[in-house]
């Protein structure tokens, strides 16, 4: 193993070469970095030129510069050494680089993880349902998302997402039209969801409905658009109903240990929500992930005192109940915190430029409200516009492995259903989605240039694009070195993953 992952790391480092040196020299050919002050008439023209002449070592050709800005990259394998040189503006590219990462992680990241989770999740549901309503239905949304250009959705996101629910929040009345408009919507799509016959599809179909519209205009006439919150109740409601499903999903409802050690810290959560009160009045970052390890831990620890026949499903479902239980309640904390920062934005909370708002002061949980309110309208235009790609790897995938004859061996077996799926089908369709998703990873540090563009942030992409019309070399190659490290050490990992995902898939020393 160590030889393979050395002689990948050797490969990857002549690629790296190649591809820096070729970029490098395209950069240099791309443009004249002087020509703004050629076209100039200030006094001091020549001096000007000089200076930058001097600033990115024009006298020196091209072909040797690279080696020059190389021998300087070479020295970021030693940690405060690492020199990337200036940009056009005398700033150092590593600091740059240093305030642009932050930026493009909190944009790309958590749009990326979304929509591989979301994706993934419905092309496995419809390739089980194959040439269904639902099937369809989920064929034509993805590709429609998928055609529409991303600035056009970030620009309509912009003026109903932000403009028009901002105008909505000045006065949050919900009349009974809209919410059973609303109603209607949602039973269409819980019938699409659910199927089956025309008799329950009749059922499904009224029962959303009349219960969507009713607690729609309920949140409306309570006025909890204003002063939103969970609460113990409703947190206990929803933590019951992670705990059925994910004992369904990882373990069968028939062991009952599991289901027990999810309920069990259903309720630890829901007491946890007052005894840790006065720690969560104003809470530190590490603080709450400390909180969510201990979440996770306590959930581990419960499993396993339970135990049952499978002991390990036990202590898979009690942790993952645990942590998504004790998101709701951060998720609560969050929600109290709206009214507050709903003052200190002057009624128009969700943002459309910027990752944040300039000069705003408050605690853990304002702060929190306001880089998620600054975060949402372009995390939904990056997952619209990327679910479609994996919807249908992961169909096609998932479909491909059904049919398989392990598959048919299984079901012939009288393994349960969600034995087979589970266990079975969807580990073996991960396999060829390892690859997909790794180097979507890996390129996510480049950045959404559009994105970024549209929505104000100042992130990689933004740095990669000043430099390329200013003919600077620095910080584009600052950029790519990142973005190539990354995309080399993900694709490593993509092929590791092949052997845990299939044990028949090992890599040669």
């Amino acid at each position: 193993m160590a030889s393979y992952v050395l002689r990948r790391l050797g490969v990857s480092l002549l690629i790296l070469l190649g591809a820096s040196f070729l970029v490098y020299q395209l950069v240099a050919v791309s443009g004249d970095p002087l020509r703004e002050y050629r076209e100039s008439n200030r006094p001091n023209k020549e001096a000007l030129m000089q200076a930058r002449i001097d600033l990115l070592d024009l006298d020196t050709p091209a072909p040797l510069r690279y080696f020059s800005w190389l021998s300087g990259a070479v020295k970021c394998v030693i940690p405060g050494q690492c020199d990337l040189g200036k940009t056009l503006q005398g700033q150092e590219v590593t600091d740059a680089l240093s305030a642009a990462i932050p930026s493009t992680i909190q944009l790309v990241l958590t749009a990326t993880i979304l929509a591989v989770v979301i994706g993934i999740t419905i092309g496995i549901v419809v390739a089980l349902r194959q040439y269904s309503v639902l099937d369809y239905s989920v064929t034509f949304m993805t590709f429609l998302f998928f055609s529409l250009p991303v600035f056009w959705v970030a620009v309509l996101l912009k003026e109903f997402g932000a403009i028009g629910f901002n105008d909505f929040l000045r006065d949050p009345s919900v009349s009974v039209t809209v919410a059973l408009a609303v109603g209607l919507v949602a039973g269409v799509i819980w019938t699409v969801l659910i199927g089956g016959s025309w008799k329950r599809r009749g059922i499904v179909f009224a029962g959303s409905t009349l219960l969507t519209a009713g607690i729609l205009w309920y949140l409306g006439w309570s006025q909890w658009f204003s002063y939103p919150g969970l609460g113990p109740g409703i947190v206990a409601g929803l933590g019951v109903g992670i705990a059925f499903a994910l004992t369904a999903l990882l373990a069968g409802l028939r062991n009952r240990k599991a289901l027990y050690s999810a309920l069990i810290m259903v309720g630890l959560a829901v007491v946890a929500m007052f005894a840790l009160q006065p720690l969560l009045e104003d809470p530190s970052v590490w603080l709450v992930i400390l909180l969510g390890i201990a979440a996770v831990g306590g959930g581990l620890l419960v499993g396993r005192l339970m135990g049952g026949y499978d002991r390990g499903q036990s202590m898979k479902v009690a942790a993952l109940t645990s942590f998504l239980v004790a998101g709701l309640v951060l998720l609560d904390g969050f929600m109290q915190a709206w009214p507050e920062y709903f003052k200190l934005t002057r009624g128009r909370p969700i943002a459309t430029i910027g990752s944040e708002t300039p000069n705003l002061n408050g605690d853990f949980w304002i702060t929190g409200v306001d880089k998620y309110t600054h975060l949402v309208l372009p995390t939904i235009s990056l997952i619209l516009i990327s679910l479609a790609s994996y919807t249908r790897y992961s169909r096609a995938s998932m479909l491909e492995v059904m049919g398989q004859d392990y598959v048919r061996t299984g079901r012939a077996k009288g393994l349960p259903e969600r034995t087979v799926v589970v266990r079975h089908a969807f580990r073996n369709a991960l396999i060829p989605l390892a690859t997909i998703v790794a180097f979507d990873i890996g390129g996510l540090l480049g950045g959404a240039v559009i994105t970024e563009n549209v929505f104000s942030f100042k992130g990689m992409g933004q740095l990669f694009i000043q430099g390329l019309d200013h003919q600077d070399p620095n910080p584009v190659m600052g950029v790519f070195l990142v973005v190539g490290v990354t995309a080399v050490t993900f694709n490593l990992v993509a092929d590791l993953l092949y052997s845990a995902l299939d044990p028949r898939v090992r890599v040669k020393a």
